[in-house]
């Protein structure tokens, strides 16, 4: 049972990274969605756009709950790492970002995998 539990750990690991990355990719729209609803009440103009899922109150705690922790829960170096990789409008390789950072390969993997995993706290997903 001991010998399977690094697979079990690589698995577990992969499902988290998968879950965050994809919050994260949504929160890139959502992020802009409140932004456009704010707009559209400043100017008094409403339904522009039909809204098929979210509720405008899901859309922005949301958003804030993504926002807080991206602010409270990384150092500098991870929240770096997860904007530079997963909230900027162009794709950026791996080996880009840690040769651009100084950090060698491993320390930037580290990094990387420890603010994937503190943003999944901080949401509850894990």
């Amino acid at each position: 049972m001991l010998s399977n539990y690094p697979l079990y750990q690589q698995l577990i690991e992969k499902e988290v990274r998968k879950v965050v990355v994809k919050e994260l990719k949504k929160y890139k729209a959502l992020r802009v969605a409140v932004q456009n609803r704010k707009e559209q009440e400043e100017q008094g103009v409403r339904g522009l756009f039909p809204a098929l899922y979210e509720s405008d109150k899901q859309k922005e705690m949301k958003v804030r709950q993504i926002e807080r922790a991206l602010q409270y829960t990384l150092d500098e170096i991870e929240r770096r790492i997860i904007e530079e990789k997963y909230l900027g409008t162009t794709r950026v390789k791996d080996i880009t970002l840690y040769l651009d950072m100084g950090l060698t390969k491993e320390q930037y993997y580290m990094k990387k995998k420890e603010a994937i995993f503190q943003i999944a706290t901080a949401l509850g997903i894990i």
